[in-house]
Parts: C-alpha cells; structure tokens; sequence
C-alpha cells in the first residue's frame, strides 16, 4: 500500500485507499475494517494525505513531516479524545506547529490517522517524479509558451482605417428626457 493513494474523505472517520476514481465518485477501500466501498464526489470531497500541509511558525510543511516527526520522537500516543494531551504531545513531537492556528480537531485527527498509518505498516513518504519526467516537463513548458506573432491583426486595423476614412461619421440625435 503507498502513501500516495492514501485519501481522507469528508464526513467519514479514518482513511481510505483510493482503489479507482470515476466521473461521479471512486472507489475506496477503508484501512480499518477493510471494507469496499463507493463513494459519491457529490456528498463528499476527497483529500490526498500528500497535499495536506500543516500550519507552523516558519512555513507551511507537509504531513509527511509531521508523521515522520511523531515517528521520531518515539513518545507513546495520547488518547485522541482528550485535546489537552493531545496539544502537549505535539509541543514534545513537532514543537514549531502554529498552535494558534492548528485546531485541536485537526491535531486529534493526525494522532489517529498516525495510528492508522502504523497498524497498516504504511511507509510515510511522499511519491517523487522521476528525473527523466521532471527535464522532460520544463522542456516542454518553453515550447508550449512561445506562440507565432498573428498577422491578422495588421490586415484588420489597415481595413479599419480605410473604412473609417472612407465613410462619414454617424451623428446621433440625442432623446429628449420624459
């Protein structure tokens, strides 16, 4: 299982797998009980764990970051119900969180979402492009930039010119107010 198909999905506790999207919804399957499931894209919205970033006191950084520093710290984790020792583990894990800004609903969710990444032997780490993919994408990005200089535009002002020329202006009678 990776990281990068790893979604959380608004008013549904826990994470899921993204097995396969569709126009209307996907397909998840639940990394706690396993169950598959579809989705609607109508009642619900889908965020990847790799585009989640948390507010701190420098800038703004991943949750891979955040994870990887709960691995490290190697303290046992809080009760996710209690917010007290929930912020006071991440004063000890990730002290540059933004506290202020960082709700404690959101720091209860990546206790237990951590918790969920572990039980499944998930490897916290975000996906990388290829080297090849990444030369290939900025060469390609000058080319598609560069557009010819259009002609036409010349031809019609040259036209405009001699039609104003040649026609007299319009006078307009202005509407007497009722």
């Amino acid at each position: 299982m990776e990281y990068s198909k790893l979604v959380a999905v608004t008013g549904l506790p826990g994470l899921f797998e993204l097995i396969n999207s569709k126009t209307d919804g996907a397909i998840v399957r639940s990394l706690e009980d396993k169950s598959t499931r579809f989705v609607s894209s109508r009642i619900h919205n889908f965020s990847h764990l790799e585009s989640i970033e948390v507010y701190t006191v420098r800038d703004n950084v991943n949750l891979v970051d955040v994870f990887n520093a709960m691995d490290k710290a190697g303290v046992k984790l809080p009760d996710d119900k209690d917010a007290a020792a929930v912020k006071k583990y991440f004063e000890k894990a990730y002290p540059d969180m933004d506290f202020e800004r960082v709700y404690p609903s959101d720091m209860k969710k990546m206790v237990k979402w951590f918790d969920i990444l572990k039980k499944n032997n998930v490897e916290i780490k975000l996906s990388e492009i290829p080297e090849e993919e990444e030369a290939e994408a900025v060469v390609a990005e000058p080319v598609a930039e560069e557009k010819p200089v259009k002609k036409t535009r010349a031809k019609k002002e040259s036209t405009t010119k001699e039609e104003a020329e040649e026609k007299p202006k319009k006078t307009t009678k202005k509407k007497k107010a009722e």
